[in-house]
């Protein structure tokens, strides 16, 4: 169980009381030994996993315990990691997020106590996290926010930036009852003042145009920044990051200052800042750079296409002996939110259907991922998972590059996003479209991209069938929407010379409903017409139906889209009704 925690991605060392630890007789180097008490109080901080018993870990824990803002998030599982429990931080620490990701990859069960889940309410102290948005409020704030709300008062959400596909979830329904004392807003803007009482998220959608001397030093720059966001009525937390010209990408305070903040850096030439219109164009700065606008310019082009600009140009220079240079600061606000440094893109592959061959892995990065992006029919079967926080958008079956755009667009925009194919998404699936796309962009343009694999229709159809797969074999989709049919010819002529067990994806539509007669004729070229043939349907879902052929009578016009076929090579022979290619095992015969 130590080596699959350890596989979570939260979860980078693992503490063990003494006690527990002497009975493994080796452990990872992630493992940290020694007394309880003393582990929870050197590591009070972010995240805690607790292996043990709820009273004895609550006793433990109850001299630590400080304010709700500043405690960590303490999580309890049970030794045979059955079950997780959020004990501390459910929301403010994102330890019920975490909970269910750990028991997702388990295989056992979030114990979630917290109110909003169990009213299947969105926790809006929370939820932004999800996608890539960053809270700000005074503590107090959020507290009323969710009281009034668990109370069944009304709540007014204000909207102005950031995506708004999340209205779309179930959870979301008890929102916009009417006026609040305070709204909850999803805004650029920052709180007016001290008394202001306003919860807020803020979705990354402000983009700095920087211009520098050279050499300018960081405090500088930062408080220009600070100022010029203050002027404007701007969150720094809904900064996506610098913009500035080319010539100064190897600027050592621009650098330093976006790796401090986490910001991407975009740079641009001076042709194209000069092709952007701005509202304060510079005769001197056109002389010296090439365009007559640096910072209102980049902050424009970075924002994209709709982009508007917040504050023309401000101008702040040296004021004491500890800063040099000058800088000017421009600030633009962009359409969508850009913060591919904490989005996430998950390729899904949710098996053939039934839940229960749906692998842990996979379980654990649905369980992570607020949005859901596929076809229809795959995302009805996972639907008993998702909970109402969680967001599907569902996609047409042929419209692949638009489900991938989609998904990888939410995904730049800071949110956890799931991209679903049925079997494995790397066969025949999404995974390759999306990393295409995936590369084609910039690095600091990339959210993190993984796959998550999953059991094919081919290794369900060869489990029902018997053990069709016990020497060489190859896949082959008949479907030449994508390929070329002379390219599938070719590869069905050689899988026929080198006696292949073959399986046939896409085997036959209404539209297509010669090929697969074309492909049993060539294979029949290179193997007997008694050959076996499992014709696989709607595997791993309640019309699921397994039978035994022979290629020379296979039921053609019975196949459809929906079916796998696995066909047999010279040596593969039926038996009890079990299907078998023998390996050739020395001594395997039974006598």
């Amino acid at each position: 169980m130590l080596q699959r925690l350890l596989k979570c991605g939260q979860v980078h060392r693992i503490a063990l009381s003494s006690g527990a630890a002497s009975s493994l007789p080796t452990f990872p180097e992630e493992l940290i030994v020694g007394n309880a008490a003393d582990l929870l109080r050197d590591h009070w901080q972010g995240q805690l996993l607790v292996v043990g018993a709820i009273g004895a870990v609550t006793r433990l824990i109850a001299p630590l315990l400080s304010i709700k803002e500043s405690d960590p998030g303490v999580l309890v599982l049970d030794a045979d990691g059955r079950s997780v429990v959020p004990l501390l931080g459910g929301h403010q620490a994102g330890a019920e997020a975490w909970a269910r990701e750990l028991a997702a990859l388990l295989g056992g069960q979030a114990v979630i106590t917290g109110d909003s889940s169990s009213q299947q309410r969105l926790a809006l102290d929370n939820f932004g996290h999800d996608w890539g948005w960053v809270r700000s409020g005074d503590a107090a704030c959020w507290r009323t926010l969710m009281i009034d709300l668990a109370q069944g008062q009304g709540l007014e959400v204000k909207q102005s930036c950031g995506s708004s596909h999340w209205r779309e979830c179930k959870g979301a329904g008890a929102l916009d009852r009417g006026p609040a004392s305070s709204p909850l807003l999803i805004t650029a803007e920052q709180a007016f003042d001290s008394t202001d009482a306003s919860c807020r998220w803020h979705p990354a959608v402000l983009w700095l145009g920087v211009g520098c001397e050279r050499n300018t030093s960081i405090g500088l720059i930062e408080r220009a920044i600070d100022a010029a966001l203050s002027e404007a009525g701007l969150a720094r937390e809904a900064v996506a990051g610098l913009s500035t010209i080319d010539r100064k990408g190897d600027e050592a305070a621009l650098l330093k200052l976006a790796e401090q903040h986490d910001w991407p850096m975009r740079l641009h030439s001076s042709e194209a800042l000069a092709s952007i219109t701005v509202p304060t164009p510079s005769a001197v700065v056109a002389a010296e750079m090439g365009t007559a606008s640096v910072a209102e310019a980049a902050a424009l082009r970075a924002a994209g296409p709709e982009a508007r600009l917040r504050l023309p140009k401000r101008i702040e220079k040296a004021n004491n002996n500890s800063e040099q240079g000058a800088v000017t600061i421009a600030i633009a606000e962009g359409r969508d939110a850009f913060a591919p440094q904490r989005g996430e893109l998950h390729l899904i592959g949710s098996g053939p259907g039934d839940l229960a061959l749906l692998t842990p892995d996979a379980r654990q990065a649905l369980s992570r991922c607020v949005a859901w992006v596929g076809y229809g029919l795959y995302l009805d079967l996972l639907e008993p998972l998702r909970r109402p926080d969680q967001v599907r958008l569902d996609g047409q079956l042929t419209r692949e590059r638009d489900r991938c755009l989609q998904a990888l667009h939410l995904a730049q925009q800071g949110a956890r996003v799931a991209l679903v194919s049925s079997g494995d998404s790397g066969i025949y699936g999404m995974a390759g479209l999306a990393l295409e796309l995936w590369l084609s962009l910039p690095d600091q343009e990339r959210p993190r991209f993984e796959v998550h694999p999953g059991i094919s229709a081919l290794q369900l159809a060869a489990a029902r069938a018997g053990a069709p797969l016990m020497h060489d074999f190859c896949t082959i989709s008949l479907s030449d929407r994508l390929t070329p049919w002379e390219v599938i010819e070719k590869r069905l002529e050689a899988a026929a010379a080198g006696d292949f067990v073959v399986a046939l994806y896409n085997p036959r539509s209404k539209g297509r409903d010669w090929q697969l007669e074309r492909a049993r004729q060539i294979l029949l070229n290179g193997r007997p017409t008694t050959t076996p043939v499992v014709v696989a349907r709607q595997l791993g879902r309640s019309e699921e139906a397994v039978e035994l052929q022979e290629l020379g009578s296979l039921p053609v016009e019975s196949v459809d889209m929906l079916t796998v076929l696995v066909i047999g090579n010279s040596s593969s022979r039926v038996s009890a009704g079990k299907l078998v290619t023998p390996r050739g095992y020395p001594g395997a015969e039974l006598n």
